[in-house]
């Protein structure tokens, strides 16, 4: 399985927000807190991609779809995150679908990874189910 590239780390986080690392998916890989919609876990979990944090994907991932290891590819590098669409994944729902545009470079090329997923959301924590 691949270790985390770092613990933590300042600058600017890679899902897109425009806000801190820190204060932003930091905290929910460090297990502080948790996604409060289906959005914002699947940002963290982007950015767990980007910084090469298998831990944190496998502990969002839902039980019933989790792989038993997860192995990420260090030489591919994740640029950018877009949303494209959400249906539902609120605050008062139990499940949820985003919409997204994944954009990385391997090999000396650019690709973009265009998925919807769904998530479902169990005593109170968002976790990933699969490609909808």
């Amino acid at each position: 399985m691949a270790k985390r590239r770092r613990e933590t780390g300042g600058g600017a986080c890679p899902c897109g927000t425009g806000a801190g690392y820190d204060e932003c998916c930091g905290p929910l890989h460090r297990g502080e807190s948790t996604a409060p919609t289906a959005e914002a876990l699947m940002r963290s979990r982007f950015s767990a991609f980007a910084r090469g944090d298998a831990r944190y994907l496998l502990q969002t991932w839902h039980p019933s779809t989790r792989p038993g290891e997860l192995t990420l590819d260090q030489g591919q590098r994740w640029l950018r995150l877009d949303i494209v669409d959400t249906g539902g994944g609120s605050l008062f729902e139990a499940g949820g679908e985003v919409e997204f545009k994944a954009h990385y470079r391997a090999g000396g090329r650019t690709g973009t990874v265009h998925e919807r997923s769904r998530f479902t959301r169990e005593d109170g924590r968002w976790f990933y189910v699969a490609e909808a």
